[in-house]
């Protein structure tokens, strides 16, 4: 199983980025996906997920309304649209089976991409 995470980078605070997740080694399109992210100092935070055929969906209550999750799986491909960011959202962020996966930072290592929102 590989899932590499990408498309971080710096952006002002009010910006937009687009992630991308490309899966490897399993069945993508009969899993759940989710997007999970790790502040500095802070827990691993489940921020969204996403059924098999991209109609279910799930937003923490901090992300609702600014980002979109979305799933090619022809591409083996999870996608996170994040839009009116704050500095609150800088955190590595890094993708994950299943509905409500593993926190525990030892499952994330070296996979994910960082997002640093600030002027």
């Amino acid at each position: 199983v590989q899932l590499q995470a990408s498309g971080g980078g710096l952006v002002q605070p009010g910006g937009s980025l687009r992630l991308s997740c490309a899966a490897s080694g399993f069945a993508f399109s009969g899993n759940y996906m989710t997007w999970v992210r790790q502040a500095p100092g802070k827990a691993l935070e489940r921020v969204s997920s996403i059924g098999r055929d991209g109609y279910l969906t799930y937003y923490a209550d901090s992300v609702k309304g600014r980002f979109i999750i979305s799933r090619d799986n022809a591409k083996k491909t999870l996608y996170l649209q994040m839009n009116s960011l704050s500095s609150e959202d800088t955190a590595v962020y890094y993708c994950a089976r299943g509905w409500v996966p593993s926190l525990d930072p030892d499952d994330y290592r070296g996979q994910g991409t960082l997002v640093t929102v600030s002027s």
